[in-house]
């Protein structure tokens, strides 16, 4: 029996609550880690393989720990070459030098404007430089997202074809070989999922604001850990100030409850197979949408959206691109939502190549359509967690149960006894919460008479 370490918060094996995942932060701070750690788990999962999530503790103090009870470490991550990553990078290449065993490193990028100039270089270089070094000494290559990191690390000195290689984001081959994009008619009363970034430029929020005034069937799908918390609770506000984004629970789609948090992968893509679209500048708000079989339209913001939006060829609509007068239906006329289909195949294949390079058993090794899955037949004997929906949506009941599950939580975390809200609070939240949104509802009826 194998066993593999992987980075990873959570296993998609534990069907954790809202409550815990916001104490421990089990999915890194944006619940879109957790889609390509699912397709790690589930390709590399055989039946004679056990993996088991780090839980993001890491370091050099771990060495002699992973070294006696592993056999490799799989890394998968996101945009980890950029300045906030820095320490954790550095720990990481502390720890690497220490083991003995293989560590795989899957679909690392950089996060850069989205023109970057590579040629002047990155404060990080030396870090990366040095943590790519460590890694090669214990796998064959490194995946890489896209053709930018590719040439970035190409500049530090490192070879492509063989020291790194371009693979996409793995969350793009959760299921194979194959993709299908259903052909939906998308009209005014279609079920739309929307994503969106706060870091987007005004034209991009307006644009995506628009959207949902054009198809009011929509529901937002938040991604941020503060966004947990303030579906979840109902505060605190994620900022102080921001007209085309929500904010805050008085906002009209937590107020509405068109609102919902995923806490886990199959529930959220059996969410996303009852929509007809989903549009947004979230890069795996739309590849959730996309494995599930449902068209996507995704705004890059940065390098690190542009180079796997290229790569795999995701419907996009480039923010230069937008004016005033653009508008959601306008875009969904003339786009082609087949797209990814007609790369996924030869991308696939590709990374199957990176994964045997690297000696990694994976459930494709003899077909490309595997009868057993390991991670199928498990989660089929779980009840995962539901979506979370705004506590707007709650009764009095489930409010003061929520509120009454995270608050010792937090309290044991913080190492103190201060007492949480008491229910009479919580029932003045509620009612402050109802009244207000009998307020706008009179101001859109009064509006709309006139």
């Amino acid at each position: 029996m194998k066993k593999i370490l992987i980075r990873a918060g959570m296993s998609p094996l534990e069907p954790f609550d809202a409550a815990k995942m916001m104490i421990d932060n089990t999915f890194g701070g944006n619940i879109g880690n957790l889609i390509y750690q699912f397709s790690v788990f589930r390709t590399l999962m055989t039946e004679d393989t056990i993996i088991t999530p780090d839980y993001y503790t890491y370091g050099p103090e771990r060495a002699e720990e992973i070294n006696a009870n592993y056999d490799c470490y799989v890394i998968p991550l996101a945009d980890a070459f950029r300045n906030e990553f820095i320490p954790s990078l550095r720990r990481y290449t502390k720890l690497i030098n220490k083991l003995k065993i293989p560590v795989i490193v899957i679909g690392v990028g950089l996060r850069a404007p989205f023109e970057p100039k590579l040629n002047e270089g990155f404060p990080f270089d030396k870090d990366v430089k040095n943590f790519v070094q460590a890694v090669l000494k214990k796998s064959s290559i490194i995946g890489v997202r896209g053709e930018i990191t590719a040439k970035y690390l190409t500049r530090l000195g490192f070879r492509e074809g063989i020291d790194h290689v371009v693979i996409g984001c793995p969350s793009m081959y959760t299921f194979g070989r194959e993709l299908h994009i259903r052909n939906t008619h998308i009209t005014e009363e279609s079920k739309i999922c929307v994503n969106s970034s706060r870091r987007s430029q005004k034209k991009v929020l307006d644009f995506i604001a628009r959207g949902m005034e054009e198809y009011p069937n929509h529901y937002f799908i938040p991604q941020w850990l503060k966004e947990l918390k303030l579906t979840y609770l109902g505060a605190p506000s994620i900022a102080e100030v921001s007209k085309k984004y929500p904010i805050k629970m008085s906002d009209p789609v937590y107020m509405n409850n068109r609102v919902r948090f995923f806490l886990n992968v199959p529930t959220w893509l059996d969410f996303m197979k009852e929509a007809d679209l989903s549009f947004g500048a979230r890069l795996h708000g739309n590849i959730a949408a996309t494995i599930a079989g449902t068209p996507s339209l995704i705004i890059p913001k940065d390098a690190r959206m542009r180079e796997l939006a290229e790569y795999h060829q995701l419907t996009k609509l480039m923010a230069n691109k937008i004016t005033s007068k653009t508008t959601l239906s306008g875009i969904i006329e003339k786009s082609d939502f087949q797209a990814p289909t007609k790369v996924q195949a030869k991308n696939f294949d590709h990374f199957i190549d990176f994964l045997n390079k690297n000696k990694l058993e994976h459930i494709y090794k003899h077909t490309n359509t595997p009868s057993i899955v390991p991670l199928d037949q498990r989660l089929a004997e779980i009840q995962l967690q539901p979506p979370v929906h705004p506590v707007s949506g709650c009764s009095l009941e489930e409010m003061v149960e929520r509120w009454e599950r995270y608050y010792p939580l937090e309290n044991i975390q913080k190492n103190t006894s201060t007492p949480s809200i008491t229910k009479d609070q919580f029932k003045t939240m509620f009612i402050d919460m109802i009244a207000t949104k009998k307020e706008k509802a009179f101001k859109r009826f009064s509006k709309n008479r006139q």
